[in-house]
């Protein structure tokens, strides 16, 4: 509202003869206000943004926690993982060396007898 408008609300008021004018006029100063302003009642307040902040901070304090505990989880899978990729491992190597032997016993033998075919008897 600008200053020429309060003044003859000021006016008005001082003029009124009951109070029922009083109010009457009163009200016209709300309906002007607002219409000048529709949203004046969604606007927040201090409280309102102290509690909104304060909501925000106990859900950031949650999800820190959830996540803390998810990262936890996480880190005991893959601790688990390792574990048992090292157990695969170990027992790969031991298979490739099982094979391993049996393929060269299986050349050595192959070669001997090779040998004993080719060489002449005595």
């Amino acid at each position: 509202m600008s200053a020429p408008q309060i003044l003859d609300i000021y006016d008005k008021l001082t003029q009124a003869s009951d109070d029922r004018t009083r109010a009457r006029v009163i009200a016209e100063a709300f309906a002007q206000l607002e219409e000048r302003y529709p949203h004046l009642s969604e606007l927040a307040t201090r409280s309102h943004v102290s509690e909104s902040e304060l909501r925000l901070r106990q859900e950031i304090e949650k999800v820190r926690a959830d996540v803390a505990v998810e990262i936890e989880k996480v880190r005991g899978e893959i601790k688990a993982l390792e574990l048992r990729l090292t157990r695969e491992i170990v027992g790969a190597r031991a298979d490739l060396l099982k094979w391993s032997f049996v393929f060269w016993v299986s050349q050595l033998a192959a070669i001997l007898i090779l040998i004993w075919r080719i060489w002449p008897a005595r």
